[in-house]
């Protein structure tokens, strides 16, 4: 799973480093292009025959019916579970994530801002209108009730005779689930359904410990940790429903009027979902025995064009990772559009995106890759997402990086993963419970960091043969932190195991500075970085006006010349304002590799005016009484600030007003000037931190695009001209 959701300021490199991971599914970047497409080199691709004999120590047998008037699901399993391990066991658990809503405490909380949301805009719905869980109505084997008891999501059941080692035992058991509203795994919202833990799975039986695994959902990240079964499903939904699962599907239309019955065939598959809409459309495109499908809601012109786009940098990533690492096994593969926002969340041979606009660009989505990635490690190759998810978010990371590489994408290739020379204090091989909040810059960025350190200490060619043989040897099963040690250690000596577990284990860990960028690599990269996010941030809002503040950091990001410039007969109070002012621009500026000038005497000023400063892009700072190019062209800004809106003589008459507008330059309509302004001598005390805040948002992409506003003397905002921010939600304060 990504998350996407980053808050930035630009006093904090470290933030702002963050903000670079901005590849929203709601934000389609600009195209890099794909020139170097072709370096993928094509690869056989076997293929599961969903009819083969199956072979998965678990089979389920699932019939199942959508009431979707009171989004309910009742059904019945019968699930034949060979024991495999050297134990006798007396009893068999199920996970019944479901169960995770029963109440908002154990809810996962990345939902938690999306659910308040929808909250506010559907007061029609109530608190326990967002939970739901599963009820477990019996269960029996052999024609015999069992004892079972369901609690803190493990179903535990009592066998009337233990399971020898080997030995295989097959039970029955009814269920009924009530789905919660909202936007969390398992939940309904508008024309959907998200069916994620909608019945009760075998948990991994642990033998060393001779102990089930009976851990609840994580509240706070992810606890996904499941042994390869195969499923047989049925599901009879209404008629109008499309359904997304994983598997072969075959449909039945004559069970009964107005109603359907879906069935899925999926062999050797870690995790069953659906998802089921009746607003589906579904794109499908079959190339060399493999069949990606698109399930999206048809709801903007040239929508099938941007799904066709989408498919096709699927191939081009499943090849890749099949290349690299393995064979995708399956003749499957399916992506589901929703409406989750800030996330996307990968399942077996199914990942989940959230909305997807008609100008998205997929070359330049690394979350659509991350989450593909995730096919190889979540879904072929498990682990204990709760204990090690270094295993499935660090290597998804990695590959999303080393695809971006192969395919010519600098920005978003090996470069993303030299630049961070952070260190946290936790280590890489920490668990969800001790990571916290920070499973981000832990699991996903350093992660990545130290797979790639592995990849560039023994190269490239070495470094594909350890993850084949890594591939070979945990496919269909669990690996472990230890497990990949050993396999480092067979494949590429006891050096190369030593180095990575210190990476993993040892907190702080820092890419070694041989791997990182110099210090003009790094500048050069984040000027990259911010033109490419200032361009796709602006490109959200078709018509958005020219005179948008943030588009003169964008102009600037692009080359075009800008030049700061200061009021000089002012008072020393004034002075050292506007001076503060000026560090917090050029930190931001300096930052991201923008050159400017900042001119400060009348008279520097009056030998540029006509020439420089015409094909210049502005900021001007002070009082318009004082500032030299206020007072230089003032009927022409006078002209243009009354043609957007802005009553100019009005405003600079308010004793006590400030603020700041954005118009064209008087000189140069392919050029903006930006006046941050206020009326008296200097900003008062009261109002000045607002009023710096106020000027840092200004110029950037995370909030709202002002063309102006006006502050009273307490700092309120007492007029604006502003278009909303789609992404600001994404970098709200919690």
């Amino acid at each position: 799973m990504t998350h996407v959701k980053e808050r930035t300021t630009i006093l904090s490199k470290k933030v702002i480093i963050g903000s670079l991971a901005l590849t929203l599914t709601a934000c389609p970047l600009i195209s890099a292009g794909s020139a170097a497409a072709k370096a993928i080199s094509p690869t056989a691709i076997s293929r599961i025959s969903e009819s083969d004999e199956a072979h998965a120590p678990i089979q389920y047998h699932i019939q199942a019916r959508l009431n979707d008037k009171d989004m309910t699901i009742q059904g019945s399993s019968m699930v034949t579970y060979r024991n495999t391990s050297q134990d006798t066991l007396n009893q068999l658990v199920f996970h019944t994530y479901a169960d995770a809503n029963r109440s908002k405490s154990t809810q996962t909380s990345m939902f938690k801002r999306s659910n308040e949301e929808i909250s506010k805009n559907h007061p029609d719905k109530k608190p326990d209108d967002f939970l739901g869980g599963i009820d477990i109505q019996g269960v029996n084997a052999n024609g015999q009730s069992l004892d079972f008891h369901n609690e803190d999501q493990a179903l535990t059941i009592q066998l009337k005779k233990p399971i020898q080692p080997g030995a295989a035992i097959t039970v029955h058991m009814d269920f009924s689930l009530n789905i919660p509203y909202g936007s969390q795994r398992l939940s309904y919202y508008q024309d959907i359904i998200n069916g994620a833990h909608w019945f009760p799975v075998m948990s991994v039986y642990d033998e060393e410990k001779h102990q089930w695994n009976t851990t609840p959902y994580s509240p706070s990240f992810e606890t996904d940790y499941y042994t390869s079964a195969d499923y047989e499903v049925e599901f009879n939904v209404p008629d109008a429903y499309q359904v997304a699962m994983p598997g072969m599907i075959t449909t039945r239309n004559d069970v009964e009027s107005g109603r359907k019955v879906v069935s899925a065939v999926a062999n050797n598959t870690r995790e069953f979902v659906f998802f089921a809409s009746p607003n589906f459309k579904v794109n499908s495109v079959t190339r060399d025995g493999l069949t990606i499908e698109y399930f999206y809601f048809d709801n903007e012109p040239g929508k099938k064009q941007v799904m066709d786009r989408y498919i096709d940098q699927a191939f081009k990533a499943i090849e890749f990772f099949g290349d690299k690492y393995g064979a995708y096994p399956y003749p499957e593969f399916r992506i589901v559009e929703s409406y989750v926002e800030g996330v996307a969340i990968e399942y077996s041979r199914v990942i989940q995106m959230g909305q997807v606009h008609s100008k998205a660009d997929p070359v330049q989505d690394t979350v659509f890759i991350h989450e593909i990635a995730h096919q190889w490690f979540h879904a072929l190759i498990g682990n204990d997402s709760e204990k090690e998810s270094f295993l499935d978010e660090g290597f998804a990371d990695f590959s999303k990086v080393y695809f971006a590489e192969k395919l010519g994408d600098k920005l978003n290739g090996f470069k993303s993963i030299q630049f961070d020379d952070s260190k946290v204090e936790l280590a890489i091989a920490s668990t969800n419970d001790e990571v916290g909040g920070l499973a981000s810059p832990v699991y996903y960025e350093k992660g990545r960091q130290a797979i790639y350190q592995l990849y560039r200490s023994v190269g490239e060619e070495k470094f594909d043969h350890l993850m084949r043989e890594y591939f070979k040897r945990y496919v269909y099963k669990n690996a472990t932190i230890e497990g990949l040690l050993q396999t480092i250690e067979d494949v590429l000596g006891k050096e190369a195991r030593n180095e990575m577990a210190t990476a993993l284990y040892q907190p702080g860990f820092v890419l070694k500075p041989e791997y990182q960028l110099s210090d003009e690599e790094k500048t050069a990269y984040l000027h990259d970085q911010f033109q490419l996010l200032y361009q796709s941030a602006l490109t959200q809002i078709p018509g958005l006006p020219y005179e948008t503040m943030s588009r003169i950091m964008e102009k600037a990001l692009q080359g075009e010349p800008l030049s700061i410039v200061l009021s000089d007969q002012v008072s020393t109070q004034t002075r050292k304002q506007q001076e503060a002012m000026v560090i917090q621009l050029t930190m931001l500026l300096d930052i991201s590799g923008v050159k400017y000038d900042v001119i400060r005497d009348r008279q520097v000023l009056k030998k540029k005016l006509k020439k420089e400063l015409g094909t210049s892009n502005l900021i001007v700072i002070g009082n318009g009484k004082s500032n030299g190019v206020v007072q230089a062209l003032k009927s022409g800004i006078i002209e243009r600030a009354n043609k957007m809106g802005f009553a100019w003589k009005d405003t600079m008459n308010q004793p006590s007003a400030s603020g700041a507008y954005a118009i064209k330059h008087p000189f140069n309509q392919n050029r903006l000037m930006l006046h941050y302004f206020w009326n008296g001598d200097h900003v008062t005390d009261e109002v000045l931190e607002t009023y710096m805040a106020n000027m840092q948002e200004s110029i950037g992409f995370t909030s709202a695009y002002y063309q102006y506003y006006v502050l009273d003397k307490k700092g309120k905002v007492v007029l604006d001209k502003k278009v909303e921010n789609p992404l600001s939600k994404f970098f709200a304060e919690e």
